[in-house]
């Protein structure tokens, strides 16, 4: 039976079908949830918060999205042990309401970054990762503006402690290389139960070699093997 996979969208999501494009090219069940929604459809297997602008960004980023309608239910279902992916403007809505700890702030040199960068996978005990190995090397876009990550010293205590770290920007030599001034040059974290992911990078657009990379589809093929 295919992956089922639903997609959420808000006013100012941008890679909402780019998403789309990549499950259904693992061969997952696809489905554009639009954030008025109210309810996750039945036998859904993960939940992706795509890349993007909600609402602009007009506020603090994802401050406005984590209100929308869908984010109640979003919450149910991560509570009741569903997966949740957030990438890039996801990973800002999910910290804002809570199922990923810390915050994602401006990047350190005030400036928008769009290019590839290296990452190194610090953690496979996930489904997430599960089709890597620990200091696998992964070459995928970052397209963000407040992807600086961050959080206190207990917090990135707390992180280490329940293996919540999962990627971090380096060179293609597993060298830290951090583009935005994230703390620990933290490009990805779980929530402690496993279930709830975020990161900056966008392996959805990593699924072929001739766009520069395929490491994306080692990444999102984790949540088919579970």
């Amino acid at each position: 039976m295919k992956t089922k996979v639903g997609i959420i969208q808000f006013p100012g999501t941008n890679c909402e079908y780019d998403t789309q494009n990549a499950f259904a090219a693992l061969g997952c069940e696809t489905q554009i949830l639009w954030h008025k929604e109210d309810t996750i459809p039945e036998g859904t297997d993960l939940l992706v918060v795509a890349g993007g602008f909600s609402y602009g960004d007009y506020l603090r980023s994802g401050a406005i999205a984590k209100m929308s309608p869908i984010m109640k239910a979003v919450k149910e279902y991560a509570n009741n042990g569903g997966k949740v992916l957030g990438i890039c403007n996801g990973f800002q809505v999910l910290t804002e309401c809570g199922l990923l700890p810390g915050a994602l702030k401006r990047n350190e040199g005030l400036h928008f970054i769009s290019r590839h960068h290296y990452l190194k996978v610090a953690s496979t005990n996930n489904t997430f990762l599960s089709q890597c190995a620990v200091d696998d090397i992964l070459n995928i876009p970052i397209a963000h503006h407040d992807g600086n990550f961050y959080i206190d010293p207990q917090g990135l205590v707390e992180l280490y402690a329940n293996d919540q770290v999962l990627l971090q920007y380096t060179d293609d030599k597993g060298n830290i290389s951090n583009p935005n001034g994230s703390v620990d040059s933290i490009a990805g974290i779980s929530n402690k139960e496993k279930n709830v992911f975020g990161l900056m990078p966008h392996p959805e657009r990593a699924m072929e070699s001739l766009l520069g990379s395929n490491d994306g589809r080692r990444m999102l093929e984790g949540f088919l093997s579970a």
